[in-house]
């Protein structure tokens, strides 16, 4: 067997053009036992004309595999989170035909009607299908023209599961991540340590901004707050959404009871960009999971929907952002939009920006100013900002 990771094309599909290959496993991946995977390439429409494109990379259900994944892209409102948008080259991956080899990451969302406990998966340590499935992308990014700064994760139930896990951890290969029902968190837990002690040394790149999209009505969707809280006190970009729309993946039902689920246009999110956290803001609502799992409430929500910025500008010492709220005028919703929000922020995915840990940082942010000091990771939080709908420059300097 060759060392080489060398797919081999299946079949081609005409209309928007769709690749499909067959891809036999390497050593290097550590599966037990050799075994061949299928992926599929599905190319932007020819009317979308660019130098680069974007990849949106697919994690199928438990209920689907590559080709029935694909297959709902034919019908709108079957599965809304696997339609690429048309500009977009986009990967569909598969791990049906090896059950062993699911998404789960070795343990599902506890208390639901299939729970894998295997500890040896669990962890920081990525396991043959998350290697097998990293490996997939970084050839299609090779042998196609993809634009390196825009790898998005998107997934839904058990495709969920594994766009959190896989993705969440690898910044320095995805932009963003988009997960429609995930069932279960414990994978991405694991494998960016939200709430256990991580190994010695272990570190991970600044992660993806992810938009969550889950329904306290889902069984699939228990133990969301392990997810919120991580985020939260690890200052990850998380813009979570919820309601009672069950373990659906139809974006027109879900809308009628959330109709913010997609305000966020996190596909425009770019890697090589500086991003704002926001955390403790006043205007999210109250998670319907409580810290021991427990549903404490029906109503639709959100955690950090509001909340748009500008790019973030820097040079070797500063740092500036335009931030504001979203408004009525740029998405239509049953909410009232709020005019103003108190909330934390730290600047993420710095590119050419450093502050030392533990020095001294001015800020400004219209009239207020103040001065803060750089966590252990170099990290800057400015407290208690308050952001209405017109834009204010937040400026950091060393």
């Amino acid at each position: 067997m060759s060392n080489t990771f060398s797919p081999k094309p299946n079949g081609i599909l005409t209309e928007r053009k769709l690749e499909l290959f067959h891809a036999p496993s390497i050593p290097e991946w550590g599966y037990a036992e050799a075994q061949t995977d299928t992926f599929g390439v599905l190319h932007p429409s020819e009317e979308c004309k660019a130098d680069t494109y974007p990849l949106y990379v697919v994690f199928h259900s438990a209920g689907h595999d590559v080709y029935s994944a694909i297959a709902c892209t034919w019908e709108y409102g079957n599965h809304d989170i696997y339609h690429a948008p048309k500009d977009m080259y986009a990967l569909y991956v598969d791990c049906r035909q090896h059950e062993c080899d699911w998404w789960w990451g070795g343990n599902t969302a506890k208390n639901t009607p299939l729970v894998i406990a295997d500890e040896k998966r669990a962890g920081t340590e990525p396991q043959p299908v998350e290697k097998r499935i990293i490996a997939t992308i970084e050839w299609v990014m090779e042998n196609y023209p993809i634009d390196k700064n825009r790898v998005y994760a998107v997934g839904n139930s058990m495709g969920g599961s594994g766009a959190l896990g896989i993705a969440l951890c690898r910044g320095d290969l995805f932009a963003a991540i988009k997960v429609n029902v995930p069932a279960g968190v414990r994978h991405a837990a694991d494998r960016c340590a939200l709430d256990t002690e991580a190994p010695e040394g272990f570190k991970i790149p600044d992660p993806p901004i992810v938009v969550d999209y889950s329904a306290q009505n889902d069984i699939w969707s228990s133990e969301h707050q392990v997810l919120y809280k991580g985020m939260k006190e690890k200052k990850y970009a998380i813009h979570g959404y919820w309601g009672e729309f069950g373990h659906d993946n139809c974006d027109d039902r879900i809308n009628k009871v959330n109709d913010l689920v997609h305000s966020l246009d996190v596909l425009s999110v770019k890697l090589n960009e500086a991003y704002p956290v926001f955390t403790n803001a006043d205007t999210d609502d109250e998670l319907p999971w409580a810290e021991d799992g427990t549903i404490v409430h029906k109503t639709p929500g959100q955690v950090n929907a509001y909340f748009r910025w500008g790019k973030v500008e820097e040079t070797e010492n500063s740092a500036a952002v335009a931030l504001r709220l979203l408004t009525a005028d740029e998405w239509t919703s049953r909410v009232t939009f709020p005019t103003e929000s108190h909330a934390d922020v730290t600047l993420r995915r710095l590119q050419t920006c450093r502050f030392t840990p533990g020095t001294e940082v001015n800020w400004t942010y219209g009239e207020a100013s103040g001065t803060v000091k750089a966590d252990a990771d170099g990290l800057v939080t400015i407290p208690g900002l308050k952001i209405t709908t017109e834009a204010t420059e937040l400026k950091i300097r060393a």
